[in-house]
């Protein structure tokens, strides 16, 4: 490595350890803590001024435009499944299909369902409801359960959507890792599901029931009042149509999956579903049918449904800021040239193919903080080594680049601060179980990839 690239190495470094001691010991708010790290950052980098406004802004806007619609538009869609009654009947069916001592096992296959099609934050925004809800029974009736009810209600379902994310097509990252190394996309899907349950249960509710007495979360008071009441006024809606409503974004995500596989670029029904099957799209969409199903149906008029949806946007406003300045701060990194400059480092690595494929992608993520960026970038430099090993199973690659893109979620990664959040947790305890959930994922992926390589 050149001096110039370790120079950059350390101003990234003492950047991000000054933002976590702001927020840690200083109890400096994340949203200017992270907006001066990044605007500091891209200026010790040597960037112009005109530049680190420019990344700054990008980096927020584009953070926002995705992530930070996706978490409005999934805050009505909650507020309405609250106020039915809606999640506290799935709350309910998922204590009574497995009693309240299997709740994380319960909770968090709930979550790899749902998180097959849905991007991370989608699938959060989603299940936030029932965390919320199912963590205050909990901490109502704990039921021999020992630990935070909250993190018994959360962490399992975190996992098991952040393995699906990482592991399993028709997720972004692994499909174009998939085409960049070749391998067949059948044989990724099945071995990707066959590693995602045992990596899901370890980082899940194993993982759970010994770190929730340990860890602390305090989900914000109005938020979970909000998330957990129910408006007793009006008909409560069957568990049918609830889970109905709950299903109908994730159909549409899925059926997008399904016909990018099954139809020719071009064709108007792929056209449709390009756009209806967008999570943006897909969730207003959710929003539009939920306005009925747990509104209009129930006998609530439009006054009521119009100020359930308004109430729904102050309590996530902080966490969208939070958000996009996580977003500006991962947008700078990039753009200094820190992930390129990780990224060529690590192709000097004497190590096996499976390993330099995991080692490349932590060290994108832990520069970028985006799991999508490391298994793209990752799987961009690694599709020449299948030519020099034609021994190596194409899609054991591809998982193992999968695994280490899930390293050490941390201040760069606008998951994090979703989960911190909304969870109400400090950052203490976001190191010891949200950061320990996505280092055990990566471990446990890249361990079980190994293993299969002896055998397939």
């Amino acid at each position: 490595m050149s001096q110039d690239d370790i120079y950059l190495l350390s101003i990234a470094l003492i950047v991000i350890l000054g933002v976590v001691f702001a927020i840690a010991r200083w109890k400096v708010h994340p949203f200017p803590a992270l907006m001066i790290g990044a605007l500091v950052l891209g200026l010790w980098a040597g960037a112009d001024t005109a530049a680190v406004l420019k990344s700054f802004q990008t980096g927020f806007g584009g953070t926002l435009a995705s992530v930070g619609v996706l978490l409005a538009l999934g805050a009505m869609f909650g507020e309405l499944l609250a106020s039915s009654g809606g999640a506290e009947r799935v709350s309910n069916a998922l204590l009574d299909a497995g009693g309240t001592r299997l709740v994380p096992w319960t909770i968090g296959l709930v979550a790899m369902l749902l998180g097959l099609p849905l991007f991370f934050e989608a699938a959060v925004v989603l299940m936030m409801p029932i965390v919320l809800t199912v963590g205050a029974r909990l901490a109502r009736d704990p039921g021999g359960l020992k630990g935070n009810p909250y993190l018994l209600a959360g962490l399992p379902v975190f996992a098991g959507i952040g393995v699906m994310h990482v592991l399993v097509p028709p997720h972004p990252g692994p499909m174009v890792a998939i085409d960049a190394i070749g391998a067949d996309l059948g044989s990724t899907l099945v071995i990707g599901i066959l590693l995602a349950f045992p990596v899901a249960i370890l980082a899940g509710p194993l993982f759970t029931y010994w770190i929730a007495p340990r860890a602390s979360a305090s989900p914000p008071a109005d938020l979970v009042e909000r998330l957990t009441r129910r408006d007793t006024q009006f008909r409560t809606p069957g568990i049918g149509i609830t889970v109905a409503t709950i299903l109908f974004p994730i159909l549409l995500m899925m059926g997008k999956a399904g016909v990018d596989l099954a139809l020719p670029a071009g064709h108007p029904v792929r056209h449709l579903f390009e756009f209806i099957g967008h999570p943006i799209v897909a969730l207003l969409l959710a929003v539009l049918l939920s306005m009925f199903t747990f509104g209009f149906f129930l006998g609530k008029d439009t006054k009521a449904v119009g100020k359930l949806l308004g109430d729904a946007l102050p309590p996530v406003a902080a966490i969208m800021l939070i958000i996009g300045a996580g977003g500006a701060l991962k947008q700078m990194l990039i753009d200094v040239g820190l992930g390129r400059t990780i990224a060529n480092a690590s192709q000097l690595v004497e190590l096996s193919p499976l390993l330099l494929g995991w080692f490349t992608a932590v060290i994108i993520r832990l520069a970028t903080g985006s799991a999508t960026v490391a298994t793209v970038t990752a799987g961009g430099l690694m599709a020449a080594t299948i030519s020099v090993h034609p021994e190596l199973n194409p899609a054991l690659l591809v998982l193992a680049i999968g695994a280490g893109s899930m390293f050490f979620s941390h201040i760069n990664d606008a998951g994090f601060w979703m989960v911190k959040e909304f969870m109400g947790m400090n950052m203490p305890d976001m190191f010891k179980t949200w950061s320990m959930v996505s280092n055990i994922i990566s471990v446990t992926g890249l361990l079980f990839v190994l293993a299969l390589s002896l055998v397939i």
